[in-house]
């Protein structure tokens, strides 16, 4: 489980000034002040992604302004907006949809605010980014695929839990098992739902599809939350020989795969994306954003019972990061 202090981060405007403030700063028009929008503080991923990014501002002397959608589109936007009326120098933005995005890169784009886009990525055409960083979510997901495969016998039938459909995530994450489907042809999928990054909805969908097929020998998650809520089904229904798999590498999973619950995940790194973040925005406010590469992707490690004891959980989510494994 996760502790308190990762859960019960603050999800209003929050500062991380060690000592700076906002405004212009030597006469000049750069302002030590960062926007961040994020889609929500529920999720740990963005949670200690945040945490990763005010613990970087705090020690670089910047202030942070940050906001939460509450996975609300329309409300992202608006406060995207409102992020940048404030004289911020730049914006970190992730966001919770394609159409949250691109809205939020084109207001950027119009206010000269270089925009660090982290995890999703808008659409070419939608407008200019500084820099991207994320996962290489097509990667992770034909390794964790190719993985399930094996512990499979090569054969047998299969159900895909799907994030949000759009989401960058949720197309890369596609993809990736995709590929590995086409390698292994003796896997079948026999069932495809949508549940939307969260562990009740793919609870649900995973009792239905385990209703229509008692034969199924494993889920693919496109998150932990799924592949959690995904297992946890699975032992309701008696089907402890179920494969469930998923990719983020939150705590919880962690002591899953410890109990036995799931059988692996890909650890993301949010933790330092949200420090990479913070140092790409610092450097284009000082004028340095040509140092800045245009896409960051960040490898996952593959954890499964073989290396969870030896792996620790706060290398990919910080320092508040726990489990009880």
């Amino acid at each position: 489980m996760v502790l308190a202090p990762l859960a019960a981060l603050a999800v209003a405007t929050l500062s991380a000034c060690g000592g700076a403030s906002a405004g212009a700063e030597g006469g000049g028009s750069a302002t030590k002040t960062i926007g961040v929008s994020v889609a929500d503080q529920k999720s740990l991923f963005y949670v200690a992604a945040v945490q990763g990014m005010q613990a970087e501002a705090k020690a670089k002397g910047y202030e942070l302004k940050v906001t939460s959608a509450n996975n609300n589109s329309t409300q992202q936007v608006s406060q995207v907006n409102d992020l940048l009326t404030q004289n911020v120098g730049a914006l970190i933005f992730i966001s919770q949809d394609s159409t949250a995005a691109s809205a939020g890169v084109r207001a950027a784009n119009q206010a000269d605010v270089p925009l660090i886009a982290v995890d999703q990525k808008p659409e070419s055409g939608d407008g200019e980014l500084a820099t991207y960083i994320a996962t290489d979510s097509v990667k992770a997901a034909k390794q964790l695929c190719e993985w399930m495969f094996q512990q499979m016998g090569g054969s047998g039938n299969i159900a895909i839990l799907h994030g949000v459909l759009g989401s960058t995530a949720e197309i890369q994450r596609t993809q990736g098992c995709q590929e590995a489907l086409k390698e292994n042809p003796n896997i079948k999928v026999v069932a495809e739902q949508t549940a939307n990054w969260d562990e009740t909805q793919a609870f649900q969908a995973t009792q239905n599809i385990l209703t229509a097929n008692p034969d199924l020998k494993a889920v693919f998650g496109e998150s932990d939350a799924m592949g959690l809520g995904a297992a946890k089904a699975a032992k309701q229904a008696g089907r402890t020989d179920l494969i469930s798999v998923g990719i983020d590498g939150f705590p919880t999973m962690f002591d899953g795969i410890s109990q036995g619950l799931t059988q692996a995940t890909m650890a993301q790194q949010p933790y330092k994306m949200g420090q990479i973040a913070v140092d790409n925005a610092i450097a284009y406010i000082e004028g340095k954003g040509d140092s800045v590469p245009k896409e960051q992707y960040q490898d996952t490690v593959l954890i499964t019972k073989d290396n969870v004891a030896s792996e620790d959980v706060t290398t990919f989510y910080g320092p508040n990061a726990k489990s009880q494994g």
